[in-house]
């Protein structure tokens, strides 16, 4: 039995958080918990050891091999934890400090599994999905966001055999 409910959106547009959460599990009386993760554009980015000002950020991506990507992480989140729903909506464009980048969010009959696959999807979606930043800093100048080893240490923790639960259901 796969999960029943799978949707990845990736789009220009805001999101309202509460009607996302609300229409995730809405009917469906076997979720038990609903976990979620929003992220956020933060006006600070620490560049070669210093806090740098950030004004702005643009997200890019290629529309297609975008979404395919992102259902292809989701998939797998379906295959190691036994979720009724989950959903990624991942924003693109230019977005100002505070405003929302991503939302992720998954639906399980037991809580364990529901923080887990966020977490999964979280880390997965930091370093596998391909959408490519540019800040805007403080002075006006625009740089390139490279990724991150923490990023890279995080997801890689989810390789390891003990996080790589398989379905029972």
């Amino acid at each position: 039995h796969r999960g029943l409910e799978m949707a990845v959106r990736v789009q220009r547009e805001d999101f309202d958080v509460g009607s996302e959460l609300e229409a995730l599990s809405a009917g469906n009386r076997k979720v038990g918990g609903v976990c979620s993760f929003v992220g956020l554009v933060r006006d600070m980015n620490e560049v070669a050891g210093a806090a740098e000002t950030v004004g702005a950020m643009t997200l890019e991506h290629y529309p297609g091999m975008t979404e395919k990507q992102l259902e292809e992480i989701d998939a797998e989140a379906h295959r190691r934890w036994p979720l009724e729903a989950s959903l990624i909506v991942h924003r693109y464009g230019r977005m100002e400090p505070g405003e929302r980048i991503v939302l992720v969010a998954t639906a399980s009959p037991h809580r364990e599994a529901a923080f887990e696959a966020c977490h999964f999807l979280i880390d997965w979606l930091k370093t596998r999905a391909p959408f490519w930043k540019v800040e805007e800093t403080g002075n006006g100048d625009a740089r390139w966001v490279e990724a991150r080893e923490s990023d890279d240490k995080a997801a890689a923790r989810w390789a390891r055999s003990d996080h790589k639960r398989e379905r029972t259901s």
